[in-house]
């Protein structure tokens, strides 16, 4: 399987990365734990504020501002402003494009979500706690603490699950390529099988440990590109014992159908050859051969 949508961000070029919206204090929370873990942050975009800066941030009124080009942008405005914010950053050719907020709505998640995929651009999230490439740098909210460098690249949909994986596998010696939480909603920018498929040619990356969760059929895809890859891939649902028709957590957290359900979609994954993990220890107990 060819990795001809490589994932930007663990390209070699250094990063240069600037948080549009960074002046909110969930956002600047965040500026704060990305420069304590080596982030390196080119300025942040707050319309009237430029010229200012904020806690060592350089800031700009618009991207067109900023004296060198990044190549990260990490969004922190409201989700009213998400999808202008996307639409400025495809624009602009920015190759990965991260946006925290939650309850984008759906019509503008999927007019941001089509401009960044024409531009080229890998967007993560709406509604993502971002990702962690330890020894590279944060890109949101991943906890570093909870992670240490690897060779198991973990992709879930859940932000609390991403972190309690990390956290575990960290305890048992198991090392990450990335930690990456896709984002919590129906509409995403890049689904966990276009992560499976840009992971395939990374040397760096030894084995995968995905984690779904009950609603919509995105395992479906993932398990369909896991026929193809060649490389361990560890899998599971989270939401076993969830009762239909019930949303649980968020918007892509509802069986709608036998279908969205677990046990359906733990039959389809370990159909495209994945080992099937019911639970945290049976994760780690799948991965142990890559723990140092």
């Amino acid at each position: 399987m060819s990795g001809a949508s490589r994932l930007p961000f663990l390209a070699p070029e250094p990063w240069r990365v600037v948080v549009i919206g960074p002046t909110g204090r969930y956002a600047r929370n965040q500026v704060a734990g990305m420069i304590e873990a080596g982030t390196p942050l080119l300025a942040g975009v707050a319309l009237g504020r430029g010229g200012e800066t904020m806690d060592g941030l350089p800031l700009s009124d618009r991207l067109a501002d900023l004296p060198e080009r990044p190549n990260i942008a990490l969004i922190y405005t409201p989700a009213e402003g998400v999808r202008e914010a996307i639409a400025a950053c495809a624009q602009a050719r920015i190759p990965t494009i991260m946006a925290a907020a939650e309850y984008v709505p759906v019509h503008d998640a999927l007019t941001a979500v089509a401009a960044a995929r024409a531009a080229g651009s890998w967007l993560v999230g709406p509604n993502t706690l971002g990702l962690y490439v330890p020894g590279r740098g944060l890109l949101g909210s991943i906890a570093p603490s909870f992670c240490k460098a690897g060779r198991v690249a973990l992709i879930v949909r859940s932000g609390t699950v991403a972190l309690t994986l990390a956290r575990q596998l960290t305890l048992a010696g198991i090392g990450q390529r990335i930690v990456v939480h896709v984002g919590g909603d129906s509409v995403i920018g890049r689904n966990p099988h276009e992560y499976l498929q840009a992971l395939a040619d990374d040397d760096a990356t030894a084995a995968v440990l995905f984690c779904g969760e009950i609603g919509g059929d995105k395992e479906y895809a993932f398990a369909q590109a896991a026929r193809d890859f060649a490389k361990p891939v560890v899998a599971m649902v989270v939401g076993r014992h969830a009762p239909e028709q019930k949303q649980m957590g968020h918007s892509g957290a509802l069986i709608g159908s036998a279908r969205e359900g677990a046990d359906a979609k733990l039959a389809a994954l370990a159909a495209g050859g994945c080992r099937i993990a019911k639970g945290l220890q049976d994760a780690v107990e799948l991965l142990s051969a890559y723990a140092d």
